[in-house]
């Protein structure tokens, strides 16, 4: 990708602060969405179990939100690159609050219908994905080229520090009020909506697809092959191959260790206790890493980061095989945790630099569905592991 200052007229003299000021409006809506969705994940399963829905039916109904999302991202990401990436952002987050919120409404006044529940949870996964999938590449439009490794850091440091808050405030509020959990994600979406609504860059790409005129099956036909030109795009691309490849098998080996270390920890007969203390200690390794990514790249160069990575991981990882304890299995999940960060912001960044303006969603749409489907193999994977070799 060429180098790319922010688009339109935030590029313009009188607003040259507009960049800056958009990456961290960018930077709240993000960490905004990540907590939200994390207080409520915490709940949700807490509430299905309460109202006394079976482990299979909780575990069904994340399986199906998680599967339509993955299944509508690249559809939400055609537009997106059109030019409407702002509209989009703004619309899924408000549908998403919505749902959130007529949940929260209804736990409150003691009325809430199992439709009721059930509508909300798959509308709001389902237009956070598309949420996600038009919000690929905006990094590239709000900020030069050479910032986009320390933009993709802070955005992936925001993450990690939802991670290490979100089940802790969620619980608290969970406790307080089972509504309380659901109004605050609501609430954190609508923040999100917010931030968006008042950056000043253009989020469009510079070139905008002129508007078709063919006839409606013609049309569909066109919007179907626009839906997947992210992925034909990663398949000609040895680059976004080695990212595709690399997300994804980390990504499904994060969620397998995380799944294997909680089974392991409930066979030695360790409580929730134990489980948050392993995953609070991963979740503050993250946040570090992805703190201190940047110098690292610039310290190592990209390549060798990746490599250095890539190799750094094994013994950690290898590790938990013999971990016989929370501090143990914290200890070395923390130190993967720690590592991936700076993997990440560099494949992130070469993605970026790579996609043309005008595939940025589709393209990061469909590098996320490989990862999501690998992380959903995971922990059947996990599970299968340990019940053959412990």
């Amino acid at each position: 990708m060429r180098p790319t200052t922010a688009a339109g007229p935030a590029a313009g003299g009188h607003r040259a602060s507009a960049p800056r000021r958009d990456v961290r409006l960018l930077w709240w809506a993000n960490s905004a969405d990540a907590l939200g969705t994390q207080v409520s994940g915490l709940a949700l399963p807490l509430l299905l179990l309460g109202l006394g829905y079976s482990p299979a039916l909780v575990g069904a109904v994340a399986g199906t939100s998680t599967a339509l999302g993955l299944l509508l991202g690249p559809f939400a990401a055609v537009p997106a690159d059109r030019g409407a990436r702002r509209r989009v952002m703004i619309l899924c987050a408000a549908v998403s609050a919505a749902a959130l919120g007529s949940l929260a409404a209804a736990l409150a006044l003691g009325s809430l219908h199992p439709a009721h529940l059930f509508a909300a949870v798959l509308v709001e996964r389902v237009a956070t994905a598309c949420q996600e999938a038009a919000a690929r590449g905006a990094v590239a439009l709000v900020c030069p080229a050479d910032d986009h490794p320390r933009v993709v850091s802070r955005l992936q440091a925001g993450e990690q520090g939802a991670l290490v808050l979100g089940p802790l405030l969620g619980g608290l509020l969970y406790q307080a009020g089972r509504w309380l959990p659901f109004l605050a994600d609501a609430l954190s979406y609508l923040v999100a909506a917010l931030c968006v609504r008042g950056m000043r860059s253009d989020l469009a790409p510079p070139e905008r697809a002129e508007r078709d005129t063919r006839p409606s099956r013609a049309l569909w036909a066109a919007f179907a092959s626009e839906a997947g030109a992210g992925l034909a795009l990663v398949l000609r691309s040895p680059v976004l191959r080695l990212v595709l490849v690399w997300t994804a098998a980390a990504g499904g080996l994060l969620v397998a260790l995380h799944y294997t270390v909680v089974f392991a920890l409930q066979d030695g007969g360790r409580g929730p206790a134990a489980v948050g203390l392993v995953f609070s200690v991963a979740g503050a390794a993250g946040l570090a890493g992805a703190l201190a990514a940047p110098a690292v790249v610039r310290r190592l160069t990209a390549p060798r980061t990746l490599v250095a990575v890539s190799w750094l991981v094994v013994a950690p990882a290898a590790g938990l095989a013999a971990g016989s304890g929370p501090w143990s299995y914290g200890l070395l999940f923390g130190a993967v945790s720690l590592l991936v960060p700076a993997a990440v912001v560099v494949l992130q960044t070469r993605v970026l630099r790579v996609t043309p303006p005008e595939l940025h969603a589709r393209t990061g749409t469909a590098l996320a569905t490989a990862a999501g489907i690998a992380a959903a193999v995971a922990p059947l994977a996990a599970g299968a592991a340990v019940d053959r070799a412990g």
